[in-house]
C-alpha cells in the first residue's frame, strides 16, 4: 500500500489525484537540514520524514516530500507572523523565484530521492493587495508565505515548470519513478482491462 508521510492537505489532495489507495501518516521531524544547496536540503528532509516512519509492511511504499521556495540564494520557510509574511511578499513582488520539492520513495528494500523545480514569478503587488492576501490566513502556513492552489493565485505572473510541484507533490515525476519501479502497474492495467 502507499503511504503518504504527510498530513497535509494539499499532499493528500494531490496524491488522490493518481486513483490508487493510500493511507496517511503524520510524522514529526525537524525540518532543518546540513546542506546549503536547496535540491539538497528538500531530498535530506523527505528522506527524514520517511524514515520516520516506523510500521513499514512488506508491500508498503512510502511517499514523503518537503518544498521550499528559494530566492536570491535564501531559502523562504514558512512565515512566523503577519509582519514576517508581509516582508516575504513584499520581497517577491515583481521578481522570480524557484519551488523546489524533494520527495523519497522508499519500502523496505529501496530507497529513492528525487526533486523537481518550478521557477514562478510574482506580478508586480501593491501593499494593499499584500495586506489583502495576509487577510485570508492563507500565507500563515505555506513556504514562502503563498499558496498558488488557492487566492495565492492571483499574486503569480508565471510559472516555468509543473503547478503540482509548487503545491508540494510533483504529480508527473512522481507517477513515472512509481511506474518505473513496478509499483502502479497493478492498478493500471487493472483499470484499462475492465
Amino acid at each position: 500500500m502507499l503511504i503518504l508521510a504527510s498530513t497535509s492537505a494539499r499532499r493528500i489532495e494531490l496524491i488522490s489525484k493518481l486513483g490508487i489507495p493510500f493511507k496517511t501518516v503524520h510524522v514529526n521531524v525537524l525540518e532543518v537540514s546540513k546542506f546549503t544547496l536547496p535540491e539538497a536540503i528538500v531530498t535530506d528532509i523527505a528522506l527524514k520524514k520517511s524514515l520516520a516512519v516506523q510500521e513499514l509492511g512488506e508491500d508498503d511504499i512510502i511517499v514523503s516530500a518537503d518544498t521550499l521556495v528559494w530566492f536570491h540564494g535564501k531559502a523562504l520557510g514558512k512565515p512566523a507572523n503577519l509582519e514576517d509574511a508581509f516582508k516575504t511578499l513584499k520581497a517577491l513582488s515583481g521578481h522570480w523565484h524557484e519551488v523546489y520539492t524533494g520527495v523519497c520513495l522508499r519500502t523496505l528494500e529501496w530507497t529513492e530521492t528525487f526533486y523537481e523545480v518550478t521557477r514562478v514569478k510574482f506580478r508586480k503587488l501593491s501593499d494593499e493587495e499584500i495586506r489583502y492576501y495576509i487577510s485570508s490566513g492563507e500565507p500563515l502556513d505555506k513556504a514562502g508565505s503563498y499558496g498558488i492552489q488557492g487566492l495565492g493565485a492571483v499574486l503569480v505572473e508565471k510559472i516555468d515548470g509543473e503547478y503540482t510541484n509548487v503545491v508540494g507533490l510533483p504529480l508527473p515525476k512522481l507517477w513515472e519513478r512509481l511506474m518505473d519501479r513496478g509499483v502502479l502497474q497493478s492498478y493500471v492495467f487493472e483499470k484499462r482491462s475492465t
